[in-house]
């Protein structure tokens, strides 16, 4: 008879992922399907990397409380989980005398949300703060509890944590259809067979309102995909030392330049409405658009320093929102609907959605703790998921010691990031394997520097197969429809 979970999660972004680890205390019947070949390839991956101090969401809305909430989180999440996390602070900075007004405006707001450690300072201190700005600033809104985070050390981080405490992940599982007894969910119809459960999530990310509406939910809420396109700086051409903001306008927080955990600075992102939820190609207009806003905080940018582009889509909601004084395109979903039982339902969880993953979490356990269920914590749950070992980051004598343990630390693959063969060997055999090109890169960060991969993508494939058994023609970048070979060269037709 097959497996009935008590808890199935749809969508392994970093909500979902949060969302398991938080289950996982409670039971070892949890199972998370990921519809791509890894996890947190959707908006998670592709994002400012930033976490929020809270004084953006519009006071009193859900989002509010949980983007305050999950900011106090992190600091003993980074602890336990071992992911890079730096707390460098934020700064909202207005541009010419128009702009100072605004500030007190968002001074005041984060104030009503309970975000700690802001202040307004002059121009003369931001200069101080930051030596790049641009020499027109008038003054600042500083927010100490700002940080930037590896948004996919996080996500894989959290998501491993399930796994060792007992969740299930299942990656290329494509959520088709619920499966309902009268109306409760009781499972999910996928493109890997049927599964049963006492309560699914629906954490789907940018396609959270089609499950919704399978689910004969919100059936006027929709979710546009918002395009934003980033550029990334040579960390050995400019280094900045925090998070700048400009002054936000109707569309957003607006174009930012910002430091990153692993030294580069980027620039991005803009805020464009996009038809196409898969469209993640970068354009020529966005980056002409971020890059004017990018200037106008840091006017010594130099394009020739750019190393890489990308594009990341959020989950924007909107529709006309049948509760009175409740707009689809201010605040979060997370709710147990009436109208069906069996059901956790989330959406429209964008920006700050990666800082409010956690508390989100802590949401959806609430939830379901006033629906009646008995939520009693193991005995024997563990918070803490073992530390990697980051060769670029030892010291020579402890880089030794690794070496004389395993040779295969010794070998250099990626020579602009200093990432060894014994890292990418270890991800691989991960408790969540790292089976594609990109997988590899997000967890290690090869592949990311001057070179984008020139050196160490041969290798890398050669490691795969190696390590999994794969032909070179089944190793891919991001899984199906992106292998890497086609055919030997041998061959090509001789002239």
């Amino acid at each position: 008879m097959p497996e009935v979970y008590d808890y199935l999660i749809i969508g392994g972004g970093v909500v979902g992922c949060f969302i398991a680890r938080e289950l996982s205390r409670y039971s070892d019947k949890v199972l998370l399907i990921e519809k791509e070949a890894d996890i947190g390839m959707g908006a998670t991956c592709a994002n400012s990397a930033i976490v929020h101090p809270g004084y953006d969401p519009i006071p009193g809305s859900l989002k509010a409380r949980v983007n305050v909430r999950g900011n106090a989180m992190f600091d003993e999440l980074a602890a336990d989980l071992h992911f890079a996390f730096e707390r460098v602070g934020d700064f909202v900075v207005a541009i010419g005398e128009d702009e100072l007004p605004s500030l007190e405006v968002l001074y005041q707001q984060g104030l009503s949300n309970g975000v700690p450690g802001m202040k307004l300072i002059g121009a003369e201190e931001m200069k101080h703060h930051e030596p790049l700005i641009n020499p027109k600033v008038s003054g600042a809104l500083w927010a100490a509890t700002g940080g930037v985070c590896d948004p996919f050390q996080l996500c894989v981080a959290t998501a491993e944590s399930a796994v060792l405490n007992g969740a299930k992940v299942m990656l290329n599982t494509a959520f088709k259809d619920f499966i309902f007894e009268g109306k409760r969910v009781i499972g999910v119809r996928t493109n890997r067979g049927d599964f049963s459960a006492r309560w699914v999530v629906n954490s789907a990310g940018i396609y959270a309102d089609a499950v919704m509406h399978m689910a004969g939910v919100r059936p006027e809420f929709e979710i546009k995909a918002r395009k934003g396109e980033y550029y990334v700086f040579d960390r050995a051409d400019i280094t900045t030392s925090s998070i700048l903001f400009p002054v936000p306008n109707e569309k957003g927080k607006g174009i930012l330049v910002t430091t990153t955990v692993h030294g580069n600075t980027i620039c991005g992102p803009n805020n464009n409405d996009i038809p196409d939820k898969e469209d993640t190609a970068s354009t020529q207009e966005g980056g002409e658009e971020i890059w004017i806003g990018a200037q106008k905080l840091v006017p010594s940018l130099n394009l020739r320093s750019v190393i890489a582009s990308f594009a990341g889509l959020r989950p924007f909601g909107n529709g006309p929102c049948k509760t009175p004084g409740v707009r689809y395109d201010h605040d979060y979903i997370i709710e147990i609907p009436e109208e069906v039982q069996g059901f956790v339902n989330l959406g429209g969880i964008e920006s700050p959605g990666l800082t409010s993953a956690p508390a989100i979490a802590e949401e959806v356990v609430a939830l379901l703790r006033e629906s009646g269920e008995q939520l009693t914590p193991k005995k024997n749950w563990n918070p803490i998921r073992p530390a990697r070992a980051r060769f670029r980051n030892m010291s020579h004598s402890e880089r030794q010691k690794l070496v004389t343990q395993d040779a295969h630390f010794g070998r250099v693959i990626c020579r602009c990031e200093n990432i060894t063969e014994g890292e990418i060997i270890r991800e691989i055999h991960a408790p969540i394997p790292a089976l594609t090109y990109d997988a590899i890169k997000r967890r290690t960060w090869l592949g990311t520097g001057r070179c984008q991969g020139a050196f160490d993508m041969p290798r890398v494939v050669d490691i795969l197969c190696r390590e999994t058994g794969q032909s070179p023609f089944e190793v891919t970048k991001r899984g199906m429809g992106s292998p890497f070979l086609y055919r030997e060269t041998k061959e090509l037709p001789h002239a």
